[in-house]
């Protein structure tokens, strides 16, 4: 390369770890596994592997879609290391994620793939004709503090956690990673060398070389500047410019401005957003790629009109993407507050989003009727993640909803809530009972538990006490204020075991859903990982008649017929704690789930 010269390279992650890279000490630490005090966040490395996993799913015995994860910026030294300028947190992450794959195959008792094994650490023969091992991957700044090196090294599940900001997020990422394997991949040795084999040959990166690291830092700033993620909504302005009054001008370009600025305050990929805008508002297939929308555009003018009357189209698109700007913020498309749509963010995670294009498709509907439609797709979602309904499959029946939804009137919603949400349940509900009769957890992402039992725990209260201000907000029951407790505690004492009997030290049995309850933090270190016997005591000093009444439905210290003991006495209680209790509170939660997420079994009702 000569001094002046700049190479582009487009390549597969397999070429580009074929190379040596380093984070060098200015960059800023790794925050793609960031997560605030509740736990949420994190949602780039779920996102990461979410949207790889969809190309991956498109894959034939012939064929396998390429996906292109972005550009890097580097600079080479005089030791043939890269100097990572622009892109550390796809190129750390990819690094965890190949340490993660092997790491579960080792687990598995599985040969490691020896280019696996090379594309996380090599050697290189230096001008002295020295072999020198090295990782792949080396960060440098200091919030690292050496912690990629435990994961390179295969001690992942040792690494420090906590120590700094960047060792937190790469322990969450790389938890993340292997919550993927455990729950997308089945934990099957097959399914990950094949994964493995489709993220190194067909994910694709832009590797841009400079001769200089001033060069570098310029081309970052310039990337980074004008923005390359909305390239291919430039093209889609550019076309509306194309057809425009020249007196239209000034209005577009305001109307434009601020519809990106939506955009980016929902921290949306603008193709996602004009994808789901397309398969809300129009008659069109959820096999609709993201790479030929725009080619979608210049085919079909008479569906959407942006070239007969550009500045209303692009006022449409700008409405739709204030209503989707509300929805990433758990509002309705007036601003409001919608519990249904918080809850659904409690349930799948942020990276769930294809929810949004049956609410865009029913903005038109009453506020009423618009809340409605949030609680239905709160349910039926839960529904198809504890029923393990593949993300391409509940996308598809999402957008065939949506083109219904479009043209049904206030009048026909209930009806169109029966044909849709109604049914859709009901042809999963032997699924689901079956999936909550062997739930525990590691099946599924730890916060779906907690919003499972927070959901079932809400229900008994509100049965109980009515609705509340906070009763009515699940956000109160998921909070940090409460912990999931194991009755059987996840490494119990000597007495706490004994009590139990058999199984007492079992974790098929401690990890069980029957074996979990919601209570909070205060009680539940009061309680610590003692007996059972003892636990019945505290447990009913809970606010949360489900948990109050674990032991005993306590007839006697509340009224007499009045709602809160009618639902006291339709909870199962369990004086002793053992392996069949344990079954018997499982099945007891499975059958009250059916009421909680209305899911009612094809010919009868859902049991109370």
């Amino acid at each position: 390369m000569t001094e002046q010269s700049i190479i582009s390279d487009d390549m597969t992650l397999k070429r580009m770890f074929q190379d040596f890279y380093r984070v060098p000490d200015y960059q800023r630490e790794y925050v793609w596994g960031e997560t605030d005090p509740k736990g949420e966040g994190g949602e780039e490395v779920d996102q990461f592997l979410s949207d790889i996993y969809a190309e991956y799913e498109g894959a034939t015995k012939d064929f396998a879609p390429e996906y292109f994860i972005g550009t890097i910026v580097v600079c080479k030294d005089d030791k043939d290391v890269f100097e990572l300028v622009d892109g550390q947190q796809r190129t750390t992450t990819t690094y965890v994620t190949l340490c993660a794959l092997r790491d579960a195959l080792v687990e598995l008792g599985q040969d490691l793939p020896e280019e696996l094994k090379s594309q996380i650490a090599s050697s290189t023969i230096d001008w002295q004709g020295e072999s020198v091992a090295r990782f792949r991957l080396e960060l440098q700044y200091d919030d690292s503090g050496g912690i990629l090196v435990q994961y390179a090294e295969g001690d992942g599940n040792n690494a420090d956690r906590e120590r700094t900001r960047s060792i937190r997020n790469i322990g969450n990422a790389y938890r993340t990673v292997r919550e993927f394997i455990i729950t997308t991949l089945e934990n099957d040795p097959g399914a990950i060398r094949k994964f493995h084999g489709y993220l190194t040959n067909k994910v694709k990166i832009i590797r841009i070389q400079t001769p200089t690291i001033a060069k570098a830092l310029k081309i970052f700033e310039t990337i980074n500047d004008r923005g390359v993620g909305l390239d291919a909504m430039d093209l889609l302005k550019n076309l509306l410019f194309m057809n425009a009054k020249e007196a239209e001008y000034a209005k577009l370009k305001d109307i434009w401005k601020a519809l990106t600025d939506e955009i980016y305050k929902a921290r949306e990929k603008p193709l996602r957003f004009l994808r789901y805008y397309l398969l809300a508002s129009f008659d069109v297939d959820s096999k609709l790629r993201e790479e030929i929308i725009y080619d979608w555009f210049l085919k079909n003018e008479a569906l959407t009109g942006h070239k007969s009357a550009p500045l209303k189209f692009a006022q449409r698109l700008l409405e739709a993407a204030r209503a989707y700007s509300n929805f990433a913020f758990n509002r309705n498309a007036a601003g409001s507050i919608e519990r249904g749509i918080v809850n659904t963010r409690l349930l799948g995670g942020k990276s769930i989003k294809q929810h949004f294009i049956v609410l865009m498709s029913g903005r038109h509907l009453s506020s009423a009727n618009f809340s409605r439609l949030c609680d239905e797709i709160e349910k039926t979602m839960f529904v198809w993640l504890i029923t393990g309904t593949p993300g391409k499959e509940y996308e598809r029946r999402i957008v065939d909803a949506a083109h219904i939804l479009r043209g049904t009137t206030d009048q026909e919603f209930e009806e169109f809530v029966r044909s849709h949400f109604h049914k859709e349940r009901s042809n999963l509900a032997a699924d689901f009972s079956t999936r909550l009769l062997s739930l525990k957890l590691g099946d599924t992402r730890q916060f779906r538990i907690r919003y499972l039992l927070a959901k079932i725990t809400q229900h008994v209260d509100l049965l109980a006490y009515g609705a509340s201000q906070g009763r009515d907000d699940l956000q109160e029951y998921v909070a940090g204020g409460n912990d999931i407790e194991h009755i059987l505690p996840d490494n119990g004492d000597a007495e706490a075991i004994a009590e139990f009997g058999e199984g007492g030290d079992d974790q098929a049995i401690i990890q069980r859903l029957g074996n979990l309850l919601l209570i909070e933090k205060s009680i539940n270190r009061a309680i610590q990982n003692g007996r059972y016997s003892s636990k019945i005591s505290v447990y009913p000093q809970s606010k949360y008649l489900l948990t109050r009444c674990q032991a005993s439905n306590q007839s006697g210290q509340v009224g007499v017929a009045d709602k809160i003991t009618t639902a006291a006495k339709s909870l199962e209680v369990f004086p002793h704690w053992n392996v069949e209790a344990v079954q018997e509170r499982q099945a007891f939660l499975a059958k009250l789930a059916t009421t909680v997420w209305d899911v009612e079994p094809k010919g009868g009702a859902a049991s109370a």
